[in-house]
């Protein structure tokens, strides 16, 4: 019988999942208010890449330009009307005090001034309402990134609102790169239990490194941290959503990808490593033939780890030098005799 020896090295085991790639900023572009587009002043293409506060789209400005222009006119007339009303307050305190005035025309005078101030608070407020209407003719972009293409072209009509209709295009960001990973109930209570054994603290604590790769990629060839985990359990699928950040090694990299994403699955350390076509399993339970000093087959239970090295590891069960069964496992019986011939690496 072919058999393989266990072994025993320092290693890091880590702990795989898969995720998708998404924009740290994603943004829908809208319009804030009604008018017909004039004039589009980015280009579409498959790489345009805006900066924050670059002009993509203007709105015809001239009923907007129309509308401050006479909310200033009103807002002159009502500092007029107010400059008016200091003077009739000024000359009737002169008079009151002289006794030359009766209390009713002085508190006319009074009331008239408050009304003064009112009326240029008013025009003030319009005023600004129209200069920021103005603005929001202008519409720019919000954050660095790529942007789409245009949902609308020059002339056409639009306003605002919530629905997918209003949307003029949208902006992605693309550094830094969030992935998204699920992270099942049984590494949750494991990460859990490590840190209460103070052998590794988990991502609610600090910043644990994270390691991504493409569907292209055999490595894991990219850095970044892992920087949140949700809050909750999903129910329904039994999973706690968790975020890694990278920074940006490829501007071409689009969200939505499919990305493998390792992170640290217990502390660094001796551990014993065996093929993984060796372990058998029997209803969830894995186990191992091992070949006992005296030639004879013994049927062991096993705990594993994950791969190292295109090894797995053993975490109990198997000691180092031990002599596993790699051949002709369907015949094997526990007690059988066996002549060992160790596998060629």
């Amino acid at each position: 019988m072919n058999v393989v020896v266990a072994t025993e090295k320092e290693v890091v085991e880590w702990d795989t999942f898969t995720g998708r790639m998404e924009a740290a900023e994603s943004v829908d572009i809208r319009p804030r208010v009604t008018g017909y587009i004039q004039e589009l002043k980015f280009t579409p293409g498959t790489n345009t890449l805006v900066k924050k506060n670059d002009l993509l789209f203007i709105i015809d400005p001239r009923p907007y330009q129309a509308e401050m222009d006479r909310a200033a006119g009103e807002l002159e007339r009502a500092e007029a009307g107010l400059q008016l009303g200091e003077l009739d307050f000024k000359r009737a305190t002169d008079l009151r005090a002289k006794n030359t005035i009766s209390t009713s025309e002085f508190d006319q005078k009074v009331a008239a001034l408050k009304q003064a101030q009112a009326s240029v608070g008013v025009a003030k407020a319009a005023n600004a309402s129209a200069k920021l209407n103005l603005e929001f003719t202008e519409i720019r972009s919000p954050i660095d990134g790529r942007i789409s293409d245009e949902r609308v072209k020059a002339g056409n009509l639009v306003q605002p609102g919530a629905g997918p209709e209003s949307i003029l295009t949208t902006v992605v960001s693309v550094d830094p790169i969030h992935v998204y990973v699920d992270i099942d109930e049984n590494r949750v209570l494991k990460y859990i239990k490590l840190d209460e054994e103070g052998k590794r603290k988990t991502a609610r604590r600090v910043a644990i490194p994270a390691y991504a790769a493409l569907g292209n990629e055999p490595d894991f060839p990219h850095a970044g941290v892992v920087d949140f985990i949700d809050n909750r359990l999903d129910p329904n699928t039994g999973t706690l959503r968790a975020r890694a950040t990278f920074k940006s090694w490829n501007p071409f990299l689009t969200p939505g990808l499919f990305v493998r994403c390792r992170i640290s699955g217990g502390p660094a350390g001796k551990a014993v490593l065996i093929d993984d076509k060796v372990i058998s399993s029997d209803q969830g339970q894995k186990y191992v033939f091992v070949v006992k000093p005296d030639g004879t087959v013994e049927r062991r239970n096993i705990q594993i780890g994950s791969v190292v090295d295109g090894q797995r590891v053993v975490h109990a069960g198997l000691k180092e030098g031990e002599q596993v069964v790699a051949s002709r496992l369907m015949m094997l019986q526990p007690g059988m005799k066996v002549q060992p011939i160790v596998a060629a690496k």
